[in-house]
Order: C-alpha cells, then sequence, then structure tokens
C-alpha cells in the first residue's frame, strides 16, 4: 500500500510599500522575490506600483482572491505574492488568520515583506497632502489669507513656549505640531498666489529650500572649510555671514517692533553691544524708562527680561490662588 506525499504548502507573501516613498523604489530583497515568485496579484488595478512591475517583466494579475483561494493557489511549492491595496486587506489576512486557527488547512509560510520603508520626516508629506485637501474643501480653511491668520501664528507661539516653560513634553509635541500648522498653512495659501494681485506663488517646498540653503550657508564650520570649537565661536560664524548676507544700514534693521516691550529692549541691547557701539539711554521720566534700563542691564548678564518676567509673573499667579483657596 503507498502513501502519496504531501503537498507542500508553499508561501504566500505580502509586499507593503510606503505611500511616502515614490513607487517603484522598492528594497532589493522585494524585487528578488517578485522576480521569483510563481503568481503576483493585486487587487487595485490603479496600484502606483504597477506600472513600474510591469516595466520591470513581472505580471501582475488584478484579482482579489479569498483567504481559501490564496491558500490554494499556494498548493505545490507555489509562492504568490500579494499586493496590499488598502482596501479589503483586513479581509484577507482576518480570513488567513481564521484558517490557520480552525486547524484544518494545512497553511503556507505567510511571510510580511516590506518593499519600501518610510524616511526620517516621511509624515511631513501626510500634513502636506491634508492640508491641501482642507484648503480645497473646508469652507473656512479655503478662506483664510495669511493677514487672517496672522493671531494664530502668534498664540500658537506663545502657547509652545510656555508648554516648554512648563516642562510638560506631551503639550510640547502637541504645541510643536500646532505651529508646524501654522507654517504649512501659510505656505498653502502663497502657492496659490492669489491673496496679491501679482504676489509671485512658492510652496511649502520653497520654503524649506530657502531655510536649508540659509542653514548650510551659515554653519561653514559644518559643512564648509571653517572651523568652531565653541558656541560662542559658532555664534560669531553666524553674525557675519548674516551681515553679509542683508546688507544692512543699521543694527536695528531686521529687529521686529512688533514683538513684547521686554524682549524689543533686550533685543535691541544685544544689537548695540556686539556692533561695540557705545549709545546713552535716552533720558526720560517714567515706568517706561525704568523697565528699558532693567531690560538693558538683563541681557547685559546673560539673562532673558521677558522670560524672566514671566516666570516672576507665574509665581505671582500662584500666590493668587494659593490667596484664592484661602479664601
Amino acid at each position: 500500500m503507498t502513501t502519496e506525499a504531501p503537498v507542500a504548502p508553499g508561501r504566500i507573501v505580502l509586499l507593503t510599500a510606503s505611500h511616502r516613498v515614490a513607487p517603484g523604489l522598492l528594497s532589493w530583497p522585494a524585487w528578488q522575490t517578485l522576480h521569483a515568485a510563481d503568481q503576483v496579484l493585486c487587487s487595485d488595478d490603479g496600484h502606483p506600483q504597477l506600472p513600474y512591475l510591469r516595466e520591470a517583466g513581472i505580471g501582475v494579475e488584478i484579482a482579489a482572491p479569498s483567504a481559501q483561494e490564496l491558500v490554494e493557489a499556494c498548493a505545490g511549492a507555489r509562492t504568490v505574492v500579494v499586493l496590499p491595496s488598502g482596501e479589503g486587506d483586513q479581509a484577507l489576512t482576518d480570513g488567513l488568520a481564521r484558517l490557520a486557527g480552525s486547524g484544518r488547512v494545512q497553511m503556507p509560510d505567510l511571510e510580511l515583506l516590506p518593499g519600501s520603508y518610510d524616511l526620517p520626516g516621511a509624515r511631513l508629506l501626510d500634513l502636506v497632502q491634508v492640508m491641501d485637501r482642507i484648503r480645497l474643501e473646508c469652507p473656512w480653511s479655503s478662506r483664510q489669507t495669511h493677514k487672517g491668520l496672522a493671531k494664530y501664528g502668534i498664540e500658537e507661539a506663545y502657547e509652545l513656549v510656555e508648554a516648554i516653560e512648563d516642562g510638560d513634553r506631551d503639550e510640547l509635541r502637541e504645541e510643536l505640531g500646532d505651529v508646524l500648522l501654522q507654517v504649512v498653512f501659510h505656505a498653502r495659501i502663497a502657492q496659490e498666489g492669489r491673496e496679491e494681485d501679482g504676489a509671485e506663488p512658492f510652496s511649502i517646498d520653497d520654503v524649506a529650500a530657502t531655510i536649508v540653503e540659509k542653514l548650510i550657508h551659515r554653519h561653514p564650520h559644518v559643512f564648509g572649510d571653517e572651523s568652531a570649537e565653541t558656541p560662542e565661536e559658532v555664534k560669531a560664524h553666524w553674525l557675519r555671514t548674516k551681515a553679509i548676507e542683508k546688507q544692512r544700514d543699521s543694527v536695528t534693521d531686521g529687529v521686529p517692533l512688533g514683538q513684547p516691550g521686554l524682549a524689543l529692549a533686550a533685543k535691541l541691547a544685544s544689537r548695540v553691544r556686539t556692533a561695540g557701539l557705545d549709545v546713552r539711554l535716552p533720558a526720560g521720566d517714567g515706568i517706561g524708562y525704568e523697565l528699558l534700563a532693567l531690560a538693558i542691564r538683563a541681557e547685559a548678564e546673560g539673562a532673558d527680561p521677558e522670560a524672566a518676567l514671566r516666570a516672576a509673573a507665574r509665581a505671582y499667579r500662584d500666590a493668587i490662588r494659593a490667596v484664592e483657596g484661602q479664601v
């Protein structure tokens, strides 16, 4: 009496690829597996990888097999690669799990093969895509302008500073996201170039390219031939290259007058000290001139008068709450 040899169960490969990486940029193991496969299946005839697979001579069958059909397709030690499409993939994987758990089916080897991975910063692409859609479809977002959003940028910046001062890392992460949203939102509006007649459009890529170029140029000790061993030398590089770039007529050029008063006074004092100018404080009576003198003294001593006043104000707030609790 003879017995039939068991049929080899074969192999199912679920090939994943990040939508944040350009289609066709697959890992070498992914290409090897695709070329060696007995069958490649994809349920989505618009899958972004299909043109590149076909160009590489890989035949792809557009089909959405059930879990049972997929297992049967692997009989005889066959390898079947499935390109997940995001639509119906959960049903397939759940079906395979049920078959494996039933104990009634000889299951093929099941492998999840990442064909590409997200690069650092890849989720920023998601943010850009979400912002594009919100700008087009949201009744509120679609009507916003740079001027209309300006106040939110200030608010989010202050909330970020508060999270830093509180030492709350969860809040810090959220507030950084809110500040980032303002950058992406403004860049999305600028991309349309419709807020002002004749305005030259620019995109978030232009914004990123500008700051990348600036960072490289102002860090010759990192990207060039100069050297810097101390933070002071780095700051000197920064100020020197910045001065060459801006070609300002006055050390006060570029200092935003709309910032809080103590910060404004400290910034002006910093510019004066860095330039080696001998500038007398303006004579005048009143609390404003006293605060000016205090801010300049604080800057000279290496303290941030704005942060110092906020810390004192927070202590004052706590004292108020303590008294309220007593009442």
